[in-house]
């Protein structure tokens, strides 16, 4: 089987990345093919609204029609036998990147029609890993999940299933001493990566095992 990661954040080795890395040696370590994606390597849009893949008898009836960077990446997303997507949490949502993919992802297969019956054509399971600086308490009082998890909503509907990990207080900085920060804690920071961190990759590589196993 075939998983493709997502890589959502614009560094390849922080937090998002090295949590994403973990799922896909789970996946492998189960046999699966896996392939990493950097979002931020490509140069693409998100979706124009041309609305070719809505198009009776069209060509691209089904598919985004655009072609730029993400084209390639699109097209293996619809030969893939899972998909696991991981962002940093900005402005308490995914970063900016991520949700042009996701536009032009799920678009294509989210049609007008009663309960916007999805065409994708097939189940496959689909992971969503987020980071964020936040505690767990703090993500809830300012309701970050309530957004996130509409988009997970739409990923369910539409290729059948989503299971997400929230991986919270992550350590931002290398060096806090050279930042103006002062509303965090660098040696709870610390800390908290010390103890939690390694529990977050065993998670993200259950997950990506996990995936592997599912059948839908």
């Amino acid at each position: 089987m075939k998983i493709i990661g997502v890589n959502g954040s614009p560094r390849k080795n922080k937090n998002t990345a090295s949590l994403l890395k973990k799922a896909l040696e789970g996946a492998q370590a189960h046999g699966a093919e896996t392939e990493l994606v950097n979002l931020y390597d490509l140069d693409y849009k998100g979706c124009i609204s041309c609305f070719a893949c809505k198009l009776k008898g069209g060509k691209s009836y089904g598919k985004c029609a655009f072609k730029d960077g993400l084209t390639p990446v699109l097209a293996k997303i619809a030969a893939a036998d899972a998909i696991i997507l991981a962002s940093p949490i900005y402005f308490a949502s995914i970063t900016g990147m991520m949700r042009s993919f996701l536009e032009r992802m799920m678009f294509p297969y989210s049609t007008y029609t009663e309960n916007y019956k999805s065409i994708f054509g097939r189940k496959i399971p689909v992971g969503f890993i987020y980071t964020m600086n936040v505690t767990k308490k703090q993500m809830d009082d300012l309701g970050y999940m309530q957004g996130l998890k509409f988009s997970e909503m739409l990923l369910e509907r539409i290729f059948g299933y989503c299971e997400s990990l929230v991986v919270n207080d992550t350590y931002q900085f290398d060096d806090y001493s050279k930042y103006v920060v002062t509303v965090f804690d660098e040696a709870k920071k610390a800390k908290v990566r010390e103890k939690e961190f390694p529990v977050d990759c065993q998670k993200a590589y259950d997950l990506g095992a996990k995936f592997t196993k599912i059948d839908l």
